[in-house]
């Protein structure tokens, strides 16, 4: 049967040495101060004080390892079932810690490339410019050039035509079905 660490009763240790309950209890309320401070992951600081906790959470276990390791056979088994559970448990934390902090990195690199689109300023006159440099070196001659420009300008003006002709047929077409 598996038991979470927070679930185990204490009265399972009590055949256990003063060394092994200590650490155990220790290790313990090191893994609920990591709980409380996993719900405020606001800032890098505070990753790193949770990292100490798991670090420091992984050293209790070490030590709880070699412990049962002494302990007698018919309970030794049992004392290493529970702390496989417990580096288990840790090793899930850590995981969850390292999500948050690839989430948190995604993020706000994100951010960070919105702010420079945001601020970035678009002009067509570069863009055209680009298109003339290009058509230039593939050599199309001036008057082939004009005659493009000529008809991205009558193209704008069909554009706002038939925007404005969709506009009268669907308000006529709102009036005649209302």
């Amino acid at each position: 049967m598996r038991f979470s660490p927070f679930e185990v009763p204490i009265f399972e240790f009590i055949g256990c040495g003063k060394k092994i309950c200590l650490l155990y209890h220790s290790n313990l309320s090191s893994q609920s101060l990591f709980q409380q401070l996993f719900f405020f992951l606001f800032c890098a600081v505070v990753e790193n004080e949770i990292q100490a906790s798991i670090d420091q959470i992984f050293s209790h276990l070490e030590r709880l390892e070699i412990l049962s390791s002494k302990e007698p056979p018919n309970k030794r088994q049992n004392a290493k079932l529970r702390v496989d559970q417990l580096k288990y448990d840790v090793q899930h934390l850590q995981t969850a810690l390292r999500n948050f902090q690839q989430r948190r990195y995604t993020r706000e690199q994100q951010e960070r490339q919105r702010e420079e689109l945001l601020s970035r300023t678009f002009t067509t006159n570069g863009t055209q410019k680009k298109i003339l440099d290009i058509a230039n070196m593939l050599g199309l001659s001036n008057t082939v050039m004009r005659l493009i420009e000529k008809r991205a300008f009558q193209d704008k003006y069909f554009m706002i035509g038939g925007m404005l002709l969709t506009c009268v047929v669907m308000f006529l077409a709102v009036q005649y079905l209302t």
